[in-house]
């Protein structure tokens, strides 16, 4: 069952571009009033002030806790509470076990899983209230291995899981939870990464359908508006994309892994070479 978003309180983390940027324009279209929440000013200024003056943008680091809750508190002072909150905020980064820095592994996990705790834990009480609704995203990644990508693969199965025990917490309140599931996104963050690393392009090509296709911007945004007004349990980006958490167990089936590991080698080598001749991991 839909349920109108028009005039819906609506708090989105990493909303200075992307996905967040393309589903608060969406949202906005549908007649919900934004928050938007991030870490670059600018950007959210200009969103913010693009969709109109009904909406508004707060700085804040999902790290950092003490901000996240003077982001929920500025939103629920102005709009008078909060109906949903989309915990969209993640950043990827790149290189095998044997070249990453593992301070990059544990931003990864910061940002990407305990940054859903932190800004969900932030809101709760403001969505108990209004009976509202928690999108928490997570990723394909959630149910198949990336080598290469451990910590994105990580942190997002991490968000899949948080949604599931957060969605038992919170039914006795009021509060639905529900799980967002975007294969690959044609945004900055994945533009980058093949711009930077020729190799991880070729990796994510030889993936199985449909984990190797790429779906606009656009359209998951529209996918994420349409999930908060179902207030759906889960939701991917493309609709078949929930195949490969239908055969989850087989992407881990030790036969499986075997295979993608012998052809994942040499490419994995490079992309490491290719890691290394940046200086940098992060994208």
């Amino acid at each position: 069952m839909r349920r109108d978003v028009s005039g819906k309180r609506i708090l989105i983390t990493g909303a200075a571009r992307g996905i967040g940027a393309a589903t608060a324009t969406e949202l906005a279209r549908r007649g919900a009033r934004l928050s938007l929440v991030g870490i670059e000013p600018g950007l959210l200024k200009e969103n913010a002030e693009t969709l109109g003056d009904a909406h508004m943008w707060v700085e804040a680091d999902v790290t950092d806790q003490a901000a996240l809750n003077a982001a929920v508190a500025a939103t629920a002072d102005r709009f008078g509470g909060i109906d949903v909150v989309i915990a969209n905020a993640g950043v990827a980064n790149y290189g095998t076990i044997r070249t990453a820095d593992p301070d990059d592994f544990a931003r990864t996990i910061g940002i990407n899983l305990i940054g859903v705790y932190r800004t969900i834990s932030a809101a709760v009480p403001h969505l108990v209230d209004s009976r509202g609704y928690a999108l928490l995203v997570a990723s394909i990644a959630s149910f198949v291995p990336i080598p290469g990508a451990a910590s994105y693969g990580a942190s997002k199965a991490g968000v899949d899981s948080l949604a599931a025990a957060l969605r038992l917490e919170l039914k006795q309140y009021g509060v639905t939870v529900g799980s967002m599931h975007p294969s690959w996104i044609d945004t900055d963050l994945v533009r980058r990464s093949e711009a930077d690393l020729p190799t991880f392009k070729k990796v994510r090509a030889q993936m199985p359908w449909p984990a190797n296709g790429t779906t606009s911007v656009e359209e998951c945004a529209k996918a994420m508006a349409d999930a908060v007004e179902k207030r759906a349990p889960r939701t991917f980006v493309p609709k078949q994309a929930g195949l490969m958490a239908a055969i989850r167990a087989l992407s881990f089936s030790p036969g499986l892994a075997r295979l993608l590991a012998k052809r994942a080698a040499a490419d994995l080598a490079q992309m490491d070479r290719e890691n290394q001749a940046l200086g940098a991991t992060w994208r």
